[in-house]
């Protein structure tokens, strides 16, 4: 597979593409599909459902990689919270985490019951192109424990960074159970038939740099050195959002530094290039026009060159409003502009 050997470091024909949240609203058979399912969460757990707008941005755009169609709080929703998804608004948990009775509550055993999750996974390596790769996924511990403690999607993480600089030991506690979790739950979709997982830190940029990387990167590489132990073949991505200051100090044993659209691919570059394939970072609003798209991507191909080491994906994810058609525009752009 061309997007695996990319994540390796390997040559490749030309650079791989795949683009964050490419199956979603702004693709017309997805939303047929949802439609059927009811509401989100109903088709985050129907597998055959799941698979199908798993595999729609693959046969539409020709992208090199399918990523699984889920949702991160599926995790903390299994560990036992009751999660609502509320038209307007986004996430809702009705009863957060705030107290050590409530994440004693909370079930360490979560893995095992995502069956649907791995289920899904199983149909789609059933049908995916084997020359296609099928990327699984996970939220950051961090990124999960802010929704799990705010009860919400938050502009000012107020709560949750409350607790960190008046209870971190309860915050650690949390950390600790849901990198517990997430490292079961990546084994699971590995053996299901995923060929490469990614761990999504949304809101790695709530923090400051000392506190970063002693709240969230360091269980992000725990649980990416754990698998890497376990499936040394697998590769795994992390994708820390708005960190550019941070490069200097990111360490780990992992394959693939994902860089979002905020920070210069140059410097990704610079500062990592050497230690990890990179993966990214076109602003994803450039999709808006095809001349736009046109500079972007062959800017970022220019730095990152010909020789490997570079996956191409947008800086963040797809918007509902897109036209399909400049997504394949772009798919194809990259891999003919970057054709070895």
């Amino acid at each position: 597979m061309v997007f695996i050997d990319a994540c390796l470091g390997k040559p490749t024909p030309y650079t791989p593409i795949w683009m964050m949240r490419q199956a979603g609203r702004y693709l017309p058979e997805y939303m047929e599909v949802r439609k059927e399912a009811g509401n989100f969460l109903n088709l985050c757990h129907a597998p055959k459902l799941a698979a199908e707008v798993t595999l729609q941005p693959v046969r539409r755009l020709g992208v090199d990689a399918a990523i699984l169609f889920s949702d991160i709080l599926v995790v903390p929703n299994e560990m036992g919270m009751e999660l609502d998804f509320i038209k307007g608004e986004g996430p809702h948990f009705a009863h957060p985490i705030r107290t050590q009775a409530n994440l004693d509550a909370l079930d360490s055993d979560a893995a095992a019951k995502l069956t649907y999750v791995y289920e899904t996974i199983k149909i789609v390596r059933q049908e995916l192109a084997k020359d296609k790769a099928l990327i699984g996924f996970t939220g950051s511990p961090w990124t999960l424990a802010t929704y799990m403690i705010e009860g919400e999607g938050t502009k000012t993480y107020n709560i949750c960074k409350r607790e960190v600089y008046k209870n971190p030991e309860f915050v650690h506690a949390m950390l600790a159970k849901l990198t517990h979790v997430i490292k079961g739950y990546l084994e699971r979709q590995i053996e299901a038939g995923v060929d490469a997982v990614m761990i999504f830190d949304s809101w790695a940029a709530a923090l400051e740099e000392e506190v970063y990387f002693e709240f969230s990167w360091n269980y992000m590489v725990e649980i990416a050195e754990h698998i890497k132990a376990k499936y040394p073949k697998i590769p795994v991505m992390l994708f820390p959002k708005g960190i550019a200051g941070y490069l200097d100090n990111i360490y780990g044993n992992f394959d693939v530094f994902g860089v979002d659209w905020s920070t210069p691919m140059a410097l990704a570059k610079e500062k990592l290039g050497d230690k990890y394939v990179l993966q990214g970072n076109m602003e994803p609003s450039r999709l808006y026009s095809r001349e736009a798209t046109t500079r972007g991507a062959k800017e970022i191909i220019d730095i990152m060159g010909k020789k490997g080491g570079h996956i191409f994906n947008l800086g963040h994810g797809m918007l509902p409003d897109f036209d399909p058609e400049d997504a394949k525009f772009l798919v194809d752009l990259v891999h003919n502009y970057s054709s070895r």
